[in-house]
């Protein structure tokens, strides 16, 4: 249970519809929230939760810093954006003021290889100040620990392959237009494809300056190679844009996408090691069509080959209930940016209200 556990939801969007109710059903609290949107400041989260009023209002981000020092939170939960410098704010300021913070954003689940420089920041600040930022959600469970489990369970492993394809319509606004949404195949090249056509001095320069915007995978890559002691020898990656043959209309972009433009991309991350297994991993987040369904594919290649597919899984839920899960080992951990690799297996929360 989360029982006088307080939690302060930061980001009040479509996951912290979930959030909050499952650390409420669990026992926990919700303390404060805060959003940017002024369409939403100023309501009770149980407009956000579809419930009845719960005497808690959204909070405008400008009043952040007052609220969680008013609060004083065991955690801050972050779901707003999907790359580590977009909520570096956030997490920076519950660095400073000593409060844990877990975050949904996919980059921050193991930012060490794509954004070192503010990973450090964030890392130094926390430990300073005796308290623990990481990054958790639907990767950690079905993309993270399972493969690890799987590869518990193998003699030899030559090659970790993986596919996971998603709704970017589930996950708001910011997400579908970094997966490309919507552009045209030409503006998908200039602006997400091109990207990556680029040598691996210039990657790095771009890693190091915090100005690379990294798949998925890339950062799963790196917490499996953290998670199975792997040592990355060189890593690439490459976004191939998604098509329909018909128009689909997209309610979070509110624009029709039309046949021959983008619905979003496949990225695939290939990384090499020194142990001499490779991954290969790829996303694929894209408006669907009525056709279309999430699926998680994973094969571990060696003695024996062992293939793992979970069809239809609730992807916005399963990532909801991983970081409420998680919230006791970030309070239990050690301070500093500790990446969910290091925080042992993720746990069902037992004993329910």
């Amino acid at each position: 249970m989360l029982k006088n556990v307080k939690v302060v939801q930061y980001g009040c969007g479509k996951m912290a519809k979930y959030i909050m109710r499952y650390v409420i059903e669990n026992g926990g609290e919700i303390v404060g929230a805060i959003d940017i949107n002024e369409n939403i400041i100023g309501k009770d989260i149980g407009e956000v939760m579809e419930t009845n009023p719960l005497g808690v209002k959204i909070s405008n981000v400008v009043e952040a810093k007052t609220l969680l020092q008013n609060v004083k939170p065991d955690i801050c939960i972050v779901t707003t954006m999907s790359l580590i410098r977009d909520v570096k704010a956030a997490l920076l300021l519950c660095a400073e003021l000593g409060i844990n913070a877990i975050t949904t954003c996919e980059e921050a689940f193991y930012p060490f290889n794509s954004a070192p420089k503010i990973t450090e920041e964030i890392n130094k600040l926390a430990k300073a100040n005796n308290c623990t930022i990481t990054g958790s959600g639907y990767q950690d469970a079905f993309w993270g620990n399972l493969i690890y489990t799987l590869a518990g369970a193998t003699h030899k492993i030559t090659k970790i392959k993986g596919s996971s394809s998603y709704n970017v319509e589930d996950y708001g606004i910011a997400l579908a237009k970094a997966h490309g949404a919507g552009l045209s195949k030409e503006q998908f090249e200039k602006e997400v494809a091109s990207l990556d056509n680029i040598s691996e001095e210039e990657r790095n320069k771009l890693i190091q300056n915090n100005e690379f915007n990294p798949s998925y995978m890339w950062n799963v890559n790196g917490w499996l190679c953290d998670k199975l002691g792997l040592t990355v020898v060189s890593q690439t990656q490459k976004c191939i844009p998604t098509f329909h043959d018909e128009d689909i209309y997209s309610s979070t972009l509110n624009m029709t996408v039309k046949k021959g433009d983008a619905t979003g991309m496949s990225a695939v991350v290939t990384t090499t090691t020194k142990e001499g297994i490779e991954l290969v991993t790829e996303c694929i987040g894209k408006v669907y069509s009525k056709d279309d369904y999430d699926k998680n594919d994973w094969t571990i290649v060696g003695e024996p080959n062992t293939n793992l597919v979970i069809t239809r899984p609730a992807t916005v839920e399963l990532t909801c209930a991983t970081i409420v899960n998680r919230i006791k080992d970030v309070i239990n951990s050690e301070p500093g940016y500790i990446p969910t690799s290091r925080m042992g297996d993720l746990k069902y929360i037992k004993n329910k209200v």
